[in-house]
């Protein structure tokens, strides 16, 4: 009967040395299967954020080249207003002199 009794301890020391390597295989898949999507929707989210970016800064691009025109043709008009003022005063200068030596 102590056999039979020690025969039942061992069994149930298998089956539960059984269950629990069972046990842990599960736990290894579901943590491997977490680890795998989880790793996806990184990638799947740092290619988004890659995509938005790439499209920000080309529509950033697109307005600085419009402002560097827009700011470039401002800066041009300053400059031939400039100039219009610097030749009139030239004139005036030449004039002056000519009226004052001839």
């Amino acid at each position: 009967m102590a056999s039979e009794a020690v025969k039942k301890i061992l069994e149930a020391e298998a089956l539960s040395d059984k269950k629990n390597a069972e046990a842990r295989r599960q736990r290894d898949e579901i943590i491997n299967y977490a680890s795998g999507k989880s790793q996806l929707a990184v990638q799947k989210r740092l290619s988004d954020a890659h995509s938005e970016l790439s499209k920000l800064k080309s529509d950033y691009d697109k307005k600085l080249e419009e402002y560097s025109k827009s700011a470039e043709a401002e800066c041009q008009k300053k400059i031939d207003s400039i100039r219009q003022q610097a030749e009139k005063n030239m004139n005036r200068a030449v004039d002056e002199i000519i009226e004052r030596y001839f």
